[in-house]
This record gives C-alpha cells, sequence and structure tokens, in this order.
C-alpha cells in the first residue's frame, strides 16, 4: 500500500520538477522541435538515490542513441514496404527487451529504452523518411539533454546516497533475521517456528538490496564498499536455508520430546550473544557432542552443525554490516564461514522470457497493421505507445493489471493535459509563469514517482503529460489536433491491455509452478553429480531462484508448494553429501550413493507427474545412510534432508538400530 510521501519524497519531488523546468528551458533557448521531450525525459531517470540516478542517466543515454541509430538505419530501406518495417520494428524490440528482462543491473536500461526508442523514431518519421536523420538526431539531444539536467540536479542538490540507503535496508534485514533467529533458539513447544512470518520476507528483500547493491558502484564508492556489499548479500542469501534448517530440526526435536539440556544452553547462549549485538570477542563457544546411534543423537548432531554454520554465517554478515557503516573502510575482511563460497550465478525462465518478448513483438506487428491498413493518420502515435505499454510491464507475471492502471492513468492525463493547454497556459506570457503552472501537477506526480510501489506509474505519466501538452516555444492550441493526438495513444493502450489480457490469462501461479518445477529438475540433474567445481554456481543459481519464488508463493497461494525452502535444503543437503563421499569407505559411499539415486528417481517422478510425495523407501534409506555415516557433516545433511522431506513429527516415529 501507499505510504504518505516523507521529507525525503518531497526533496526528490522537487528537484525533479527543478531539473524538468531546466531541461525545459534549455531546450526552448536552444531552439530544439519537441522542448517538451527534454522536460519528459527528466522523469524517465530520476531516482530518490543519486547513484541510481547517474547510473540510469549513463545507460539510459547510451540506450537512447542505439535505438535512434537503428530507426536510422531500417526506415529509408524499408519504408516503401509498411508490413515489413514493422516487422523489423517488432522484431528489435523483442531482442533488446529480451536481454533487458535478463539484466538486474542498470545494464538493463541500455536495452529496454534502446528497444521503445525505436518505434519513438521510426513511425512518425514514415510519411517523411528523407527526415529521420534530423528527427533522430533532435530526439537523441532532447532526450539526452533532459537526461543530463537530472543527473547534474541530483548530484548538486541534496544529494541521496545509495550507501546510507543500503545500510538502513541491509540493518532492518539483520533486525528482521534476529527476530526469526530468537524465537527459533526459544522455541516453545508446538511453535511452528521454520515456518516464522519473517522468512519470506527475509528472501524477498534480498532482490531489492540486488538493486541498491549495484547502483552502489555509481555513487562514487570505494570498490572495498562495493566488494563488501556484495560478500554481505552472499552470507545474507545463505543464512536463509540455515536457519529454515534449524528451525524444522528444532521442531522434530520437540516433537520427540524436547530439546536437550546441554543443547538449550548453547541455543541459550546464542540468542544472548545475537540479542547483545554479536560482538566477536563475546562469541560463545559451542562445543560439539560426540557422535551417538539413536534419531535423538542425530537430531543434536545436525542442530550442533547448523547452529555453528549459523554462528560463522551471523558474524560475517555483522562485521560487513560495521565495515559498509565506517566513513572509510581500510584493511582486508576476512570471513569466518568458509564452508560454501560465494557464488553469484542467477536463475533465468528462459521459456517465459521467450513468451513475454515474443507477445509484445506481436502485439507490436498487429498494431502496425492495424494502422497501416486503416491510414490512421495519427496511428503511429498509438503503436509507439503501444509498444511502451507493453515494454514498460512485460517483466511483471500479470503485466494486465498494471496496463489497464496506465490507461486510466493516461484518462487523467489528458484531463489534466486539457485543462493545462485550453486554460491555464494561455495566461502564462513569460517562462516564470509557465512553471508556476506546472509546478502542482508535476510536484504531485514526483510525489509518485518516489513511491516504489507507483514509480512505473508515476514515471509515464510524467512523460505522457509533458508529451499531451507538447510546450514549445510559443503558445499554440488546436483542440482537434490537441484530441486526435492524445486519443490515439489512448488507443494504442488499450490494444496493449486488450491483447496482454487475451494472450496471457495467467500470471503469478504460472511462474510459481515454473520455479517449483525448475528446483526439481535441478535436483533430479544434479543429487548424483560429479562435478565439485559446479557447486558453487548451482548454489547460487537456487538460492536466486528462492528469493524470486517466495513472494510469488504468497501472491498466488500456490498449490505447488507450501514453503520454498525445502527443495533449496534438499539440493544443499545433495551437494554437501556430494563432497563428503570423497573421504568416505566404500560402505558409507554406497549407502549415501543409494539416498542420492533415489533423490534423483523421486524428482524426476515429480516431474512428470507421477509422484506428489517422497516414498517410504527414501526415508527407509535415508535412516540406513544415517547409521553408517561417520562424517558430522554429512549426518548433519542427511538428517536435514530428512526433516526437510518429511513432516517433522514424522521422523521422531523412525526407530534405528545402535
Amino acid at each position: 500500500m501507499m505510504s504518505w510521501p516523507s521529507a525525503r519524497d518531497w526533496i526528490f519531488s522537487f528537484k525533479a520538477f527543478i531539473a524538468a523546468m531546466l531541461a525545459l528551458w534549455i531546450a526552448m533557448y536552444l531552439g530544439l522541435p519537441r522542448p517538451y521531450w527534454a522536460m519528459g525525459s527528466v522523469y524517465i531517470v530520476a531516482h530518490p538515490l543519486t547513484g541510481a540516478t547517474r547510473s540510469k542517466a549513463l545507460y539510459r543515454v547510451l540506450g537512447t542513441l542505439i535505438g535512434a541509430a537503428a530507426g536510422i538505419a531500417m526506415v529509408p530501406p524499408l519504408v516503401n514496404s509498411p508490413p515489413l518495417l514493422m516487422a523489423a520494428v517488432a522484431i528489435w524490440v523483442a531482442c533488446l527487451l529480451y536481454v533487458a528482462l535478463m539484466h538486474r543491473t542498470p545494464r538493463s536500461y541500455v536495452f529496454m529504452l534502446a528497444a521503445y526508442t525505436l518505434p519513438l523514431v521510426a513511425l512518425p518519421s514514415v510519411d517523411n523518411p528523407t527526415g529521420i536523420f534530423d528527427l533522430a538526431v533532435a530526439r537523441s539531444e532532447e532526450i539526452c539533454l533532459g537526461i543530463l539536467c537530472a543527473a547534474v540536479v541530483g548530484a548538486v542538490l541534496m544529494p541521496a546516497s545509495v550507501a546510507n540507503v543500503l545500510r538502513d535496508k541491509t540493518r532492518q534485514w539483520m533486525a528482521d533475521a534476529t527476530l526469526w533467529a530468537t524465537d527459533m533458539l526459544s522455541a516453545a513447544p508446538g511453535a511452528r517456528v521454520s515456518l516464522h512470518q519473517s522468512r519470506h520476507r527475509l528472501a524477498a528483500d534480498i532482490l531489492a538490496l540486488d538493486q541498491l547493491i549495484s547502483q552502489l558502484g555509481y555513487d562514487a564508492e570505494s570498490a572495498d564498499r562495493v566488494r563488501a556489499a556484495r560478500e554481505l548479500r552472499g552470507r545474507m542469501t545463505m543464512l536463509l536455508p540455515v536457519l529454515s534448517s534449524l528451525a524444522t530440526i528444532v521442531e522434530s526435536m520437540q516433537a520427540a520430546g524436547g530439546v536437550p539440556a546441554p543443547l538449550a544452553v548453547q541455543m541459550q547462549a546464542v540468542k544472548a550473544w545475537i540479542q547483545a549485538g554479536a560482538a566477536s570477542d563475546t562469541r560463545p563457544t559451542l562445543p560439539s557432542t560426540p557422535l551417538e546411534p539413536g534419531w535423538d543423537a542425530a537430531l543434536v548432531t545436525a542442530a550442533e552443525d547448523r547452529l555453528h554454520q549459523m554462528v560463522a554465517l551471523w558474524h560475517d554478515c555483522m562485521t560487513l554490516c560495521r565495515r559498509l557503516g565506517e566513513k572509510h573502510i581500510q584493511g582486508e575482511w576476512v570471513p569466518e564461514f568458509l564452508r560454501w563460497e560465494v557464488g553469484r550465478a542467477r536463475h533465468y525462465d528462459h521459456g517465459m522470457l521467450l513468451f513475454s518478448t515474443v507477445t509484445v513483438a506481436l502485439a507490436i506487428f498487429a498494431m502496425g497493421l492495424v494502422w497501416i491498413h486503416t491510414g490512421w493518420a495519427d496511428g503511429a502515435g498509438a503503436v509507439a505507445l503501444g509498444a511502451i505499454s507493453c515494454c514498460f510491464f512485460a517483466a511483471l507475471d500479470e503485466p494486465a493489471p498494471m496496463i489497464r492502471s496506465f490507461f486510466n492513468w493516461n484518462i487523467v492525463c489528458l484531463l489534466i493535459s486539457m485543462v493545462m493547454l485550453f486554460a491555464v497556459l494561455p495566461v502564462a506570457h513569460d517562462f516564470e509563469m509557465l512553471v508556476l503552472m506546472f509546478a502542482v501537477p508535476y510536484l504531485i506526480i514526483g510525489l509518485l514517482v518516489a513511491q516504489p510501489r507507483l514509480a512505473m506509474i508515476g514515471m509515464p505519466l510524467a512523460v505522457v503529460t509533458a508529451n499531451d501538452i507538447g510546450i514549445q516555444g510559443a503558445y499554440s492550441a488546436n483542440f482537434q489536433s490537441f484530441f486526435n493526438s492524445n486519443i490515439a495513444g489512448i488507443a494504442g493502450i488499450a490494444f496493449a491491455l486488450a491483447w496482454t489480457l487475451v494472450v496471457r490469462p495467467f500470471g503469478t501461479r504460472a511462474a510459481t509452478r515454473r520455479l517449483v518445477r525448475a528446483g526439481w529438475s535441478d535436483i533430479a540433474e544434479n543429487a548424483l553429480g560429479q562435478h565439485p567445481d559446479s557447486h558453487t554456481r548451482l548454489r547460487a543459481r537456487m538460492l536466486d531462484r528462492l528469493a524470486q519464488l517466495v513472494p510469488r508463493l504468497a501472491a498466488s497461494e500456490s498449490e505447488v508448494s507450501s514453503d520454498g525452502f525445502s527443495e533449496v535444503r534438499v539440493e544443499l543437503t545433495a551437494l554437501a553429501l556430494q563432497r563428503e563421499m570423497a573421504s568416505m569407505p566404500g560402505d558409507e559411499q554406497h549407502a549415501v550413493r543409494r539416498v542420492l539415486r533415489s533423490i534423483t528417481t523421486y524428482y524426476k517422478a515429480r516431474l512428470d507427474g507421477s509422484a506428489d510425495a517422497p516414498p517410504q523407501a527414501l526415508q527407509t534409506r535415508i535412516t540406513n545412510a544415517q547409521q553408517k555415516v561417520r562424517s558430522r557433516v554429512a549426518l548433519a545433511a542427511l538428517v536435514d534432508m530428512q526433516v526437510a522431506l518429511f513432516p517433522p513429527a514424522l521422523p521422531a516415529t523412525v526407530s534405528r538400530k545402535a
């Protein structure tokens, strides 16, 4: 839900408005043909954080130039074959949009802007192909001027540091993690700490941290600070399955009769250490009990192993948070947690990306054919705005609601522009009065841009309103021309909405199912893997998938998976067992290999729909392997695998022989 504007939101709105008016004044002074493009471009790159504005500015300039160059290259040779020109535009948009959707960094702005700049430049020039070069140059000048003004004003007037926001976000993340950890470490009997309300929020927040970290490098920060932020993000990600594993093991011990007193003392010591700020010199000593037979002893061994991992990861996270808080980072950071390496691989659903971009291309091509066959004079504007609507929201699982909202707000833009153009601007006899006239609507729009949930509505509103008014060097208003051109844009958005409703009737539920099945496929393919060098990449990919999955699970209430953490833990334990097998004697290797083979068989069965729950034979093999292995790490992995695959109450009924 939208929160009330903060002081930072108001400051951003005023800065964006100042930059927009500066860009408009310079464009009018230079005599550029469409100065309102410079004004609107400010809001395309404006961001409350200075580093984010710089990154967007740099890459959007490149995207604009690439898109304009493509227009110059395509229009002259294809102008006499309109369907072929529309096909070329649609293919260009699809290819660039595909690359943009794959990137989760500021680099995506290059490809996104290059994608929709082409229809903005190419289509209006179809009637005058000889003027495409001048039009492309003018559009590039106007857009780049707006981007430059946004970057300069953002850097000079009360710059907001990405580093400060990142520090606040990481502290809040650690506070949420502390709530989960302390509840788990003092869990009352029957408490479902494995389903703690913080766990999904923690995973989802990591995706937001990714954007801040990617923008940190543009905030005049040192390489050490950027490196520390990336290390912190990696360890936060690894902490999640460790907390989930420990929580489920604690539940299993509660179901089996309670947490043994020595382990409870260790858990209380860790809880007190975390609540006291996790200082390095007060870290609790955690002795390991000898390996003993029986399920209860195995649970204790697994809990101690996960407790050691948790303390090491928590220590790393806290030292990195303190490091990020230093004004000048000194010395080299040495990690405490060394069991896993921090990977940076990402999970991409290429099937969904391809489907999204192909449907956008077909929508643009279909709109173009309608324009061509109807001979609509203002049809180019309809196709261009329809293409922008499709591109802006293509990354969403369900773009139709946002396009519908965009359509509704464009109606509002039309009404605002009509009042401004025909009732307000006629009395603006100088630029100062013009600024006053724009202040009220654009300061409100700036507040929308400052709200993360409404930024994708506020930013197009700013651009469309400026375009609808069409302010130029001298006042000129023709109602018929105004109405026809703006109705064309709204019609283009309506076509994009109708197209999306027809070709993308499914959304979050389908994306959730595909992510879950991708996890099953990873486990089936890699549970028996013999390539330890690929483990870092696999771990990073599965943890990234988890961060993508859990917000969708909350939104879709999917019946496919109730948690999202279980599959990740199964895969992590399979990788741990693979690594430990090299040092095991033959009989232990055989028992562990049988478990991994059964894991592969089970998840293949899940993929083809022949199994909904793990078979009893798998639990038996896990139990048999637990009896044989003498490695604490391997035993902890087997216990974690069992409690992840089977409800915590079930393992307590399994008896093991001495």
